[in-house]
């Protein structure tokens, strides 16, 4: 829980710099409601950090958060365009309620969060597998890499995934 005065400084740098991020984050998202919805995580985001060491640059922090949250944004919109064009491709009139697909979407997230947190030749080598359906073997052959590399990859991606299933759970 943040600390009151955490709370009070927020509080502050939203009433000097929230017009601003607001009009910031408009010019470079071409979209007043998105603007406006990056801005207003931004705060929550702010708030609801651990870290209460003085922010000094208040401008400057603002923008690295919100810039983190429209690439988080982009990534899900990306991610959610993927999944609707693999149901749109999908021969079988298939019928998924909108609870489930924000829950498909929401898992998808995750998974890609993981597998970025652990590094992009992990990552590259579980699409392979998984998306792209190659063996280990092509995988080692493709990237000119070791079985036993791709298999510690995998092995690492795998554990990774377990574990957000299990905390989703």
């Amino acid at each position: 829980m943040p600390s009151y005065s955490h709370t009070v400084a927020v509080q502050c740098i939203y009433e000097q710099h929230h017009s601003w991020l607001n009009a910031w984050l408009k010019a470079r998202l071409n979209n007043a409601c998105d603007a406006a919805d990056v801005a207003q995580d931004t705060f929550v985001r702010i708030l609801g950090s651990t870290n209460t060491a003085p922010i000094r640059e208040p401008r400057d922090y603002l923008a690295t958060v919100a810039r983190g949250l429209v690439i988080d944004r982009y990534r899900r919109r990306a991610i959610e365009q993927a999944y609707l064009q693999t149901l749109a491709d999908r021969p079988e009139t298939t019928v998924i309620s909108e609870e489930d697909k924000a829950l498909i979407i929401e898992t998808l997230m995750a998974v890609d969060k993981a597998l970025s947190d652990l590094g992009p030749r992990t990552k590259h080598i579980f699409v392979l597998s998984q998306i792209d359906g190659l063996t280990y073997q092509q995988i080692a052959t493709q990237l000119k890499v070791s079985l036993t590399t791709v298999k510690k990859h995998m092995i690492r991606a795998l554990t990774e995934c377990t574990m957000l299933v299990a905390q989703m759970s």
